[in-house]
């Protein structure tokens, strides 16, 4: 990864960014599926259990609608498992590639990289 303080290369970042944020909802949303089912089963009270119930529903109808999104938008591949491999690895890549950034480089001076008023 090149120097990650330049503006050119944030270009495709908001993507990387808002993949990584569906993902992590997609896998909170199927933990609280879980939860919510353990949940459903242990309660006593018919009155929590409708509305563990309707909690549930809704939960489940989040994930699909997050899912579908993930596909549409080619982030998730749940039928190609080549192509999701790919994803995957291309993930763990960049991942990598941040960890091994040199947060405190030498050279901090930008002069020039952003845009300055003119002067009068």
């Amino acid at each position: 990864m090149e120097d990650y303080l330049d503006p050119i290369n944030s270009i495709h970042m908001p993507e990387l960014t808002d993949s990584g944020i569906a993902l992590e909802l997609l896998l909170s949303l199927k933990t609280g599926v879980r939860t919510l089912s353990i949940s459903l089963t242990e309660t006593a009270s018919p009155a929590l259990r409708k509305l563990i119930k309707l909690q549930l529903d809704a939960m489940i109808e989040l994930y699909f609608e997050t899912s579908e999104l993930m596909m549409k938008k080619e982030w998730l591949k749940p039928y190609d498992l080549h192509q999701q491999r790919e994803l995957d690895i291309k993930s763990a890549q960049n991942a990598i590639d941040i960890a091994s950034l040199d947060l405190f480089p030498e050279d901090m001076n930008r002069k020039g990289l952003f845009p300055t008023p003119p002067k009068e």
